[in-house]
């Protein structure tokens, strides 16, 4: 792949990710505190399943072209994004996925709620940082 795709099909996917998790931090998981619990389960199961049609080719084209990116290249920098972008993925499986988990077993409770907006940051900001450096590849 010439090398400029290359970054515009890179920087598009970390701008879909970006994009998608201000939504979702700022009106997305904030809005589960606004369903009633007799309600959240069934809505939860519609919504992860549909934001999984979207999630999950974008982390996994993201983590494909980053180990790409340092198996084609290398460089420190493709090296941090890399890390950056594995951090995301145990960020999503250590703390979000659990945190679904719950909620879809009935766990509706309001601290579990407000645990996955405070858990979700550091992966906002790691996802923010990773579509920034796009702009240095």
């Amino acid at each position: 792949m010439h090398t400029d795709s290359f970054n515009e099909l890179r920087q598009l996917i970390d701008f879909g990710l970006v994009v998608l998790i201000w939504l979702v931090q700022w009106i997305i998981y904030p809005s589960f505190l606004q369903v009633a619990p007799q309600r959240l389960v069934e809505w939860h199961a519609h919504y992860t399943q549909r934001m999984g049609y979207i999630v999950a080719p974008l982390m996994f084209g993201q983590l494909g072209l980053s180990a790409l990116a340092v198996w084609q290249v290398g460089g420190g920098l493709n090296w941090l994004d890399l890390l950056l972008v594995l951090s995301c993925w145990g960020l999503t499986f250590g703390f979000s996925v659990p945190l679904h988990q719950r909620i879809a077993a009935g766990e509706s409770h309001p601290k579990v709620l407000q645990r996955l907006v405070v858990t979700n940051w550091p992966r906002t900001l790691v996802w923010t940082l990773v579509f920034a450096m796009g702009f240095w590849r």
